[in-house]
């Protein structure tokens, strides 16, 4: 059985190019179509209204949906005039979830840098603690990455919101499920699948890091 492309667009029956309000239009008709109250005891009903709300979540939240469009493989989710799933040539399991792992770290990245950009005060204040564990460590100030970083993991979750999480969330299961559609499954099994999303997670959360530590080297100014 040759492997295809999950697409939410191909799910919720629109094109890349639908505007807001017509997905929303497609996502109410459909889950007015296979609604359970509608398919009592139909598994392929239940099955559907599961993927119509997933695709959803993603292609209804404007950010979200710039997310996973960023998130995408180049022909990923190609489809045919009826809107048919096709099949993918066969690829480098290692070079696919390398290439999700880098999107991902992006995505990570890009969100705490720029949040911290709009609060620069905080960016300030963080760096009179950094230089202090700096000069307690080396008995001089100066940026090191290193450093930083290590400072970072202990405070990070402070500047993380419910509302980030959520977002990253919703990004994983996308990356995880895009890897599930590739056949990157680890060593398969449950343990693949488990260690596949671990790797997207970790990913994530260094690029997290990687923008906490950007945010602060622009705004260091050596004393």
């Amino acid at each position: 059985m040759p492997r295809i492309h999950l697409d939410y667009y191909v799910t919720l029956d629109v094109t890349p190019e639908a505007s807001g309000e017509e997905i929303k239009k497609s996502y109410r008709k459909l889950a007015l179509k296979f609604h359970p109250d509608r398919n009592q005891g139909n598994k392929e009903a239940e099955e559907k209204i599961r993927e119509i709300n997933a695709a959803y979540e993603i292609l209804g939240d404007p950010e979200t949906r710039k997310s996973y469009e960023r998130m995408r493989f180049g022909g990923f989710g190609a489809k045919t005039d009826h809107h048919e799933d096709v099949p993918v040539e066969t690829v480098d399991p290692g070079v696919v979830l390398e290439g999700m792992e880098k999107k991902l770290w992006e995505e990570g990245r890009l969100e705490i840098f720029r949040m911290l950009m709009k609060d620069i005060s905080r960016v300030k204040a963080e760096l009179v603690k950094i230089r202090e564990a700096t000069v307690a460590k080396l008995g001089y100030d100066k940026f090191r990455e290193e450093i930083v970083k290590h400072y970072a993991k202990a405070v990070i979750a402070e500047f993380v919101s419910e509302e980030m999480n959520e977002r990253k969330e919703r990004l994983i299961d996308v990356g995880f499920q895009m890897m599930m559609s590739q056949g990157v499954d680890g060593v398969g099994g449950q343990q693949g699948y488990d260690w596949v999303r671990k790797q997207l997670v970790e990913a994530f959360d260094r690029g997290r890091l990687d923008g906490y530590c950007e945010a602060c080297e622009l705004l260091y100014a050596r004393r």
